[in-house]
């Protein structure tokens, strides 16, 4: 039951910050035309779980519980997959084609970087 409500308090927290930095994001650059609080919450997302696990594996400094907090919990539930796939299905319906295929790879692209970058790091801590 406890790793059951730790994944669940992650979650919630992991929620209200995507909801605020994308927010933030928003709000800095004044109405963008491109899903950049998005974005920005996918790649740190990425980043975030890139350095974690690379920590987990190369370290064994983050407990099992901890683990399912943060990567389960916490980053599952920042990291906002199913809103990039509405925002670029929405391009496609407007007839964005440019904008949903530069979605598209600046998330994938930069998003694996990203988990690659944090993963490096992790190795160098």
């Amino acid at each position: 039951m406890f790793k059951i409500l730790s994944i669940g308090f992650g979650g919630f927290l992991g929620a209200v910050s995507r909801y605020l930095m994308s927010g933030l994001v928003h709000k800095i650059l004044a109405n963008p035309w491109f899903p950049y609080g998005t974005f920005a919450v996918n790649i740190l997302g990425c980043l975030f779980i890139g350095f974690l696990s690379g920590l987990a594996e190369s370290r064994q400094v983050l407990p099992t519980e901890l683990r399912m907090f943060l990567l389960i919990g916490f980053l599952g539930s920042f990291t906002t997959f199913s809103t990039f796939g509405y925002e670029t299905f929405s391009f496609m319906r407007d007839g964005q084609m440019l904008s949903a295929l530069l979605n598209i790879l600046l998330q994938i692209i930069v998003g694996l970087g990203a988990v690659w970058t944090g993963t490096v790091l992790a190795r160098y801590i």
